[in-house]
């Protein structure tokens, strides 16, 4: 039966450890976004074998990214429904959010805080962010003047500005509401708090810039539409407010009480610090990027795609979006987006560039991740999936990215791009910058660096790329071998003479592959023979990857069991494939994720396509150390290509020396 939305949502919660060691979930565009008691608990390996799963990354010292792609508020509502994951009362609750109590450190809680606060406004932003580039479109065509006075522009035009500008102009509501309730203070009360700083009775105290007289304290008017910092600062408040009130406040009555001394404390302490001090930073934030762009409008255009590669993952530049809608705003335009464009660029570049090796070494998995994360990218403009599907994952893809970011930016700064809308970088998003075709050949120039660079140099480590082919030459079906037609007289002849044999032959079947033909090979390390679905990982223990045996090794050499070749050696010495003489094809995986040792502990004697008769050492090892890391060291032993057998079978239980046969193939 093919999984499901609901199937697939049980196995991920399985897989992170059940309910009960969910600290807090949320998810983003692409991914769910698990906070965990305890980390170890996850079987990561499991969930990044999961075909619905695209990848799997961790965060920190509790978090665990799942990457599902566009579904992903799908299989998020599945899971917050399950038994365990809900509140009582609904499935808002406790489990979404996790709190401060959250057993991260303060640094990953604070990039956590900035992300998850913006996540839930996302869509919102994106809709936005196209139903201003269909205004921009309008412009471009000539049918109505984006920049027009909006008292002069047709009422249907009127109403196409309301729905973009009423995300920005309340944002600071959401993002009090969102920034509350990731803390775990009241959401309902952390949006209050600045939409007091939206309603008509604060805008009849004064203009922006006035001061008035309140209660005999000065307090200046500050315009706080489209602002980021103050309600976050507010419900960092927030939180603690409701906390102090709590503990000295009757149950009974907080329900009431809570939120009314909320609000009498936190507003007015909003207006007169909280708020400047947040409109402050912003404007600090602007400042210095004003200036750079004053000095040198090239060099920004250079510094902007540098940065955002490593601002992105933290979630530190949602608040240089807010500094592009000030910039729309007080200016008429804004220089952050357009050489924002070379950064998402290049990053859709890497994964076309990914995309292509993956076709070319036939990387199934690779393939579509890396596909998913270039539609996302070039019609959507969400790096995430290009990000956490690739670019986290294989840290050499930087060496990739960076130099079309520069590459962009420099075409970006020669043209001085300018937005007149805030947009989400892609292909339909280009009107909204101007000069539009100096934009767009910035965005091809980045792109098209970045993939030829993974075209032409890969985007992995030669460890990494070593291990992935192995997997692939482990796991690939190869054509079915042709039973040889061999002439009886020649073939008598061969068998006294040893002479050359005319034969009608068009595939020679190796021994283990004749039909009917039974076969045996010998342990290839000393140890006490195990199960393989005793193995403590679900890919071995499923036999995916093969059947055989596994080995809890008391000796600390890997030798070949049979004559053959070298197909795959990891140069971490953690795994080697063999293709025997016979027509078996062998894995054997020393320890379950001792690829993490990076080779510390192994000595590999052998390398790829080399010649090794049995008994010949191909691997030793330091099973003391390695144990001493936490790694356990039982060695799975697979056939490979086990679909071409009718049977595959461990033929020997206890303690195997070189010499003891322990599986058996039957063609």
């Amino acid at each position: 039966m093919a999984p499901t939305t609901k199937s697939t949502s049980e196995m991920i919660l399985e897989k992170v450890g059940g309910a009960e060691n969910v600290a807090s979930l949320t998810h983003c565009a692409t991914r769910l976004r698990f906070q965990l008691h305890d980390q170890s608990k996850a079987d990561q390996a499991a969930l990044d074998a999961n075909p619905d799963v695209l990848g799997v990354v961790p965060q920190g010292t509790t978090g665990i990214q799942v990457v599902m792609g566009g579904d992903v508020a799908n299989f998020y509502q599945e899971i917050i429904q399950l038994p365990g994951m809900s509140s009582e009362g609904g499935n808002s609750g406790k489990k979404q959010y996790g709190g401060v109590r959250a057993k991260s450190s303060a640094v990953d809680f604070a990039f956590e805080f900035l992300s998850d606060t913006f996540r839930p406004i996302l869509w919102a932003l994106l809709g936005a962010s196209l139903i201003i580039t269909l205004l921009v479109l309008f412009d471009t065509f000539g049918i109505q003047d984006f920049r027009q006075d909006l008292a002069e522009q047709p009422a249907g035009f009127r109403l196409l500005h309301a729905m973009w500008s009423s995300v920005f102009h309340f944002l600071p509501i959401m993002i009090g509401a969102t920034a509350a309730r990731k803390l775990g203070a009241n959401e309902w009360v952390g949006a209050a708090i600045p939409a007091a700083f939206l309603t008509p009775a604060f805008a009849a105290m004064g203009e922006v810039g006035d001061t008035v007289d309140i209660f005999g304290l000065p307090l200046v008017i500050n315009g706080y539409g489209g602002q980021v910092f103050p309600p976050l600062i507010a419900a960092i408040g927030l939180f603690w407010v409701e906390k102090g009130l709590k503990k000295i406040i009757p149950g009974s009555v907080q329900m009431v009480f809570v939120p009314f001394f909320s609000l009498m404390i936190l507003i007015p302490l909003t207006a007169f610090v909280f708020g400047p001090f947040g409109i402050g930073i912003g404007n600090g934030i602007t400042a210095v990027l004003t200036a750079v762009n004053s000095f040198s409008p090239f060099i920004l255009a250079i510094i902007i795609p540098v940065l955002y590669p490593f601002l992105v993952p933290l979630g530190l530049h949602w608040p240089l979006n807010a500094i592009m809608v000030s910039n729309l705003a007080t200016l008429g335009y804004d220089f952050i987006q357009g050489p924002m464009g070379a950064w998402n660029f290049a990053c859709f570049g890497v994964v076309t560039g990914v995309m292509i090796v993956s076709a070319r070494e036939g990387n199934t998995a690779m393939r579509q991740v890396s596909i998913g994360g270039m539609m996302a990218g070039l019609l959507g403009g969400i790096s995430e999936p290009s990000l956490y599907g690739v670019l986290l994952r294989f840290r050499k893809s930087y060496m990739r990215l960076l130099p079309g970011c520069v590459a962009g930016g420099i075409v970006m700064g020669f043209f001085d791009v300018k937005a007149h809308a805030f947009v989400f970088t892609s292909l339909l998003t280009i009107p909204a910058m101007d000069p539009m075709g100096g934009y767009a050949i910035g965005l091809a120039v980045a792109f098209f660096t970045s993939m030829f660079l993974v075209i032409f140099f890969d985007y992995r480590t030669a460890s990494e790329k070593e291990e992935v082919l192995a997997e692939l030459a482990a796991t690939r079906q190869t054509p079915v071998e042709q039973a040889p037609v061999v002439a009886p007289v020649a073939a008598a002849a061969a068998a006294t003479t040893g002479g050359g044999v005319a034969t009608a032959t068009k595939t020679e079947v190796k021994p283990a592959l004749v039909a009917g033909a039974v076969t045996e090979f010998s342990a290839p390390l000393e140890g006490e023979l195990v199960e393989l679905s005793a193995v403590p990982d679900p890919i071995f223990a499923a036999a995916k990857l093969g059947k055989g045996v596994a080995i809890q090794p008391t000796g600390n050499t890997v030798v070949a069991p049979a004559d053959g070749t070298v197909i795959a050696v990891q140069k971490s010495g953690h795994a080697v494939g063999l293709k025997l003489d016979s027509g078996i094809e062998l894995l054997i995986h020393v320890g379950i994720d001792t690829v993490q040792l990076n080779g510390e502990g192994f000595e590999v004697h052998v390398e790829r396509k080399q010649r090794v008769l049995a008994g010949e050492p191909l691997i030793t090892f330091d099973q003391q150390f390695i144990e001493s890391k936490g790694y356990n060291m039982i060695t799975p032993v697979l056939v490979t290509n086990t679909h071409k057998f009718a049977n595959v079978e461990a033929i020997a239980t206890g303690k195997a020396d070189f010499h003891t046969a322990v599986v058996r193939t039957t063609a």
